[in-house]
């Protein structure tokens, strides 16, 4: 059974992810409104329909792109369309075409994260264009998929052109879904190389960074318990330094020290280049992963590794005490 709760941003933002696998919560407001929250910190709005005989799971939005009122209003439109029957199309249509009308209504990611999905269709799914999609079989399928290099970004395009396959179902384009037969690529899953040894050792590195930009976003990676995302697109007028706050957020001591002390001379706390902020110094990173004697380590790790010792509390001086403490813990 899904943990209920009232939904609210303070709650959502600080859910822990879990180690694997996703975990799924429940609104107590709108209760046939839940959310995932999968080892990768995506939060997802969803609803439960029995459609058919089958029940369905419909995704609404990945939070916070798609906020809660927003989430709440759309439960009743989404399961009164998902209870009408399917019309059956006659027309043909090419898979470019339904990929552009799956992308338009069902996808819902930020501009970042959509454009990397979209280089990925065409880069990947492009001899599959100029075919309709009721003539697509699964050994088709099964071709262009081998063809991809690397198991993970097989394994995504896979999922991904099955989930386009139920969007074409649903729109009464097809009636079967030829992916659904395919196995499931296996994928080794990654162990995150780090421990408080190396934490210690990376904490030093970073700290004789010449960069001061680079220096203060790779320690608030450490003492800010949020995804680099967020992160390097901190921005000033968010901060609440008589409250030790960011948006509404609590801030663990180490933050407030290190933020206090940077230049405010733009609107973002970590600038980058031109008049944007900080985006992805992976090259940057590679240098300190590399001199800290753990290579393959990922930004990513840092913020598992730190978010699954963290305690979640609703107070929010208790929930400081306890990023005070996982930091506290680590770095002896």
């Amino acid at each position: 059974m899904a943990h209920q709760f009232f939904f609210n941003p303070f709650i959502l933002d600080n859910l822990p992810a879990p180690s694997s696998g996703f975990d799924v919560v429940q609104d107590i407001s709108e209760p046939r409104l839940r959310m995932y929250i999968t080892s990768r910190g995506v939060k997802s709005f969803f609803v439960r329909k029995r459609v058919h005989g089958k029940d369905k799971r419909i995704i609404i939005g990945n939070y916070p792109e798609t906020d809660i009122e927003t989430a709440r209003a759309a439960v009743p439109n989404i399961l009164e369309e998902a209870a009408k029957k399917k019309t059956i199309r006659h027309k043909k249509i090419l898979m470019r075409k339904l990929l552009d009308l799956y992308m338009t209504n069902r996808v819902r990611r930020n501009s970042y994260s959509y454009d990397k999905l979209e280089r990925a269709i065409d880069r990947h799914l492009k001899p599959l264009f100029e075919r309709y999609v009721s003539e697509i079989s699964s050994q088709d399928i099964t071709n262009v998929i081998g063809a991809i290099e690397g198991r993970a970004i097989a394994g995504r395009m896979q999922e991904l052109l099955q989930s386009v396959f139920k969007y074409a179902i649903d729109m009464g384009y097809v009636k079967q879904n030829p992916v659904s037969d395919l196995p499931k690529i296996e994928q080794k899953r990654r162990i995150r190389p780090i421990n408080k040894f190396g934490f210690n050792k990376l904490v030093r590195v970073i700290e004789n960074e010449d960069n001061q930009v680079l220096r203060a976003a790779f320690l608030m990676l450490i003492y800010g318990f949020e995804p680099k995302s967020k992160i390097f697109s901190m921005q000033w007028k968010d901060l609440d330094f008589n409250h030790y706050t960011w948006c509404g957020r609590p801030l663990s001591d180490a933050a407030v020290v290190l933020l206090q002390d940077l230049p405010q001379d733009c609107k973002w706390v970590f600038p980058g280049r031109g008049r944007g902020h900080l985006t992805d110094p992976r090259l940057a990173w590679k240098h300190i992963a590399e001199k800290a004697g753990i290579p393959n380590l990922t930004m990513d790790d840092v913020y598992k590794f730190l978010s699954r010792q963290l305690i979640w509390a609703s107070d929010k001086e208790d929930f400081r005490a306890n990023m005070n403490a996982v930091i506290d813990d680590v770095m002896v």
